[in-house]
Parts: structure tokens; C-alpha cells; sequence
């Protein structure tokens, strides 16, 4: 018994006591993790549902991951698409601006203050937990063997220190196990194949479907600058470039293998 009042004695004395109400925090956070509470998605800080790339005018974009239809820009899941941009949203979310930006709520795996330490590449909870439970050992420690305030306040730096160390060695291996989702964009359709899905495609009218390396499809807009009668519904076609101006693709006939589309 003398042990174990010692050990709440240190758990409960400067600077241990810092950490050991964070220690607690952490504890249940993972605990309600292990019981389903919050699900596995949690650790990623909300990661959008589905891509959504829009391309052209709003009101004629089509979500990746699925082919759009109707007006508003509306996608799957409630998500709208403004402008010609791609990121990642929510079901009932929005995502906006400029190419490959994200929607939604997204605090996963870049945290400013994280990256800046050395410790980003893991979701916040995994770095902030390691530095909690590392800090909570080393001033444990300290306090222990140590006595008096300006020993207990050396014990307090050194536990800062060396948690921050140790969790920086540790979550070098576990980025491996988080690897960072990159947003669909723009430039990942030039030199894709297309299907035309309008009736004709000119320098002022067009759309077609494209597939993005990851599966999923998109409505774009599509452009000819010269006119070609080859560009029809059902026809494929070569996205060759993308006129930024004009928030457009351009296309060109082409007869790929079937492997291509």
C-alpha cells in the first residue's frame, strides 16, 4: 500500500500532475476508439467522403467518384462543386476554389504546429498522445527522484524534451501507416481519354466523361477549337490541355485500345 500511495503521491505532484490530467484525456479517448465510439475515420480528422472535382461552370459539374446530373453543381451525398476545383468533401459538404483544394472538415494528418516540430505524417491524435504518455513517464520519473522546485521545474524541461524526442523517433515508422490522401485535379485528366456525353462538341460547347486514375468519373467541360463532326455522344476523345481561362478542357478525336478507357 505504501507503494502504490508513493505512486499517486508522484502522479499527483509537480510537474507529473500536467501530464497526468492529459494522460486521462488520452486514456479515454482511445478507450471510447476501442468500443467503437468514434470509429476508426476519427483518427484521420474527418477525411472528406468521395472526391469531388469540378470543372467548368457551375451548375454543369459532375463529382469524382460518380457522374453528376442536374443543376447546382450537385453532387453525391449533397456535396456541390464550385468552380474548377478538386478536393475532398463531406457528404452534405462543399468544396470550393482553387485546384486540388479541400472541403469539408479536414484537421488529419497536417497540423501546422506538428509539421513544424518534426512530428507531422500521423493523425494529431497519434502524435499528441505519444507526446502525453512519453512526457507523463519521463516527469514521473523525475519527480521521483528528485526533490524541491527547481529540480521538479529542470524535471518539467527535460520531460518536454525528451517527449518531444522520443514521439518524433516513434512516428517515423507509423507514417508509413497513414499515407496522405492526395486530392483529384485538374491536371490529372490532360492526356486522359474521354467519352463525349453531348450531342456535339465546339469551341463554345461540350462535355464529356473522363476516369480518373483512382476509378472514379467526372462530368468536365469540353471544348474543340476547331470543329470536328467526329465529336459526338458516345464518341472518345483525348483531353490534350486545359485552358484555365475558360475553365475548360481541350479534346481532340481518338480511337484508343480498349484497355485505355
Amino acid at each position: 500500500m505504501a507503494g502504490t500511495g508513493d505512486f499517486f503521491a508522484a502522479a499527483l505532484a509537480f510537474p507529473t500532475a500536467l501530464f497526468s490530467f492529459a494522460l486521462v484525456v488520452v486514456v479515454g479517448y482511445w478507450l471510447l476508439m476501442l468500443i467503437g465510439g468514434l470509429g476508426f475515420d476519427a483518427l484521420h480528422g474527418g477525411h472528406g467522403v468521395g472526391h469531388h472535382l469540378g470543372a467548368g461552370h457551375a451548375g454543369q459539374v459532375g463529382p469524382v467518384g460518380h457522374v453528376g446530373h442536374g443543376a447546382g453543381g450537385h453532387g453525391a451525398g449533397g456535396s456541390v462543386a464550385h468552380g474548377a476545383s478538386g478536393g475532398h468533401g463531406v457528404g452534405g459538404g462543399t468544396a470550393h476554389g482553387a485546384d486540388g483544394a479541400h472541403g469539408g472538415h479536414r484537421t488529419g494528418h497536417h497540423g501546422g504546429v506538428l509539421d513544424a516540430l518534426g512530428l507531422g505524417g500521423v493523425p494529431a491524435t497519434v502524435a499528441v498522445s505519444l507526446l502525453v504518455a512519453l512526457a507523463w513517464f519521463v516527469s514521473l520519473a523525475g519527480t521521483v527522484l528528485t526533490t524541491g522546485a527547481p529540480a521538479r521545474g529542470g524535471v518539467f524541461a527535460v520531460a518536454l524534451v525528451a517527449s518531444w524526442a522520443g514521439t518524433r523517433v516513434l512516428v517515423r515508422p507509423l507514417r508509413r501507416l497513414f499515407p496522405e490522401d492526395r486530392p483529384v485535379t485538374r491536371g490529372d485528366f490532360v492526356g486522359r481519354v474521354c467519352v463525349i456525353r453531348t450531342g456535339r462538341v465546339t469551341a463554345d460547347f461540350g462535355q464529356a466523361e473522363v476516369t480518373a486514375g483512382d476509378g472514379s468519373t467526372a462530368t468536365v467541360q469540353v471544348r474543340a477549337p476547331e470543329a470536328d463532326p467526329d465529336l459526338t455522344a458516345g464518341r472518345t476523345a483525348l483531353i490534350y490541355d486545359y485552358d484555365a481561362d475558360g475553365e475548360h478542357f481541350l479534346v481532340a478525336p481518338f480511337d484508343p485500345p480498349p484497355s485505355s478507357l
